[in-house]
């Protein structure tokens, strides 16, 4: 009964309080938990890697770490995301179980960090929202709309997410994985 308590718990509303980055993705705000967001750079051109899903965009080299990167908008379904002197790269960590993948997620902004308590996000619709609801967290109330935090460890199935690893896990050659940062 516990164990029911305390997986109820991980999955409710309730427990999402806390901070989100707010990006800004195809003129629609989207929340993810700041917890999992190392940094955010400026855009850099990903060095293309071929044979790889469209919403990858390549990789990066992060201070001599190979980064792959990942076109929010074409995970969604979505068209590609246009550049411009907004867009940005946010450095996340996924966790799934105990594995670890450091991913690079272009936006097209960066707008704010949010503090939402567990009264202001409700549960994910189980249909609409143009995502597919493993990616959503929860609904967020602000100022009297919806905004939907997504679920960033969800973003990315397993298979995936070890396919990203092996391209992780290559040396980094010099001027081959893009500008340092």
């Amino acid at each position: 009964m516990e164990m029911l308590a305390a997986q109820e718990s991980s999955t409710s509303p309730r427990s999402w309080a806390g901070q989100y980055l707010i990006v800004q993705l195809q003129g629609e705000a989207f929340g993810l938990e700041i917890s999992g967001v190392r940094e955010i750079i400026a855009y850099i051109v990903p060095t293309l890697i071929p044979m790889m899903p469209d919403f990858v965009v390549g990789v990066i080299n992060l201070r001599g770490q190979v980064v792959p990167v990942i076109d929010m908008a074409r995970r969604f379904g979505r068209p590609a995301t246009q550049i411009h002197k907004r867009s940005c790269i946010i450095i996340i960590d996924l966790q799934d179980g105990h594995f670890r993948q450091r991913l690079g997620v272009v936006v097209d902004a960066v707008n704010e960090v949010l503090e939402f308590g567990a009264e202001q996000i409700e549960a994910a619709p189980q249909f609409g929202a143009g995502l597919r609801t493993e990616f959503i967290r929860g609904m967020g109330k602000i100022n009297g709309t919806f905004m939907i935090l997504l679920e960033i460890d969800k973003v990315l199935s397993m298979e995936e997410m070890s396919a990203l690893s092996v391209i992780a896990a290559k040396p980094v050659e010099s001027g081959s994985a893009g500008p340092e940062v």
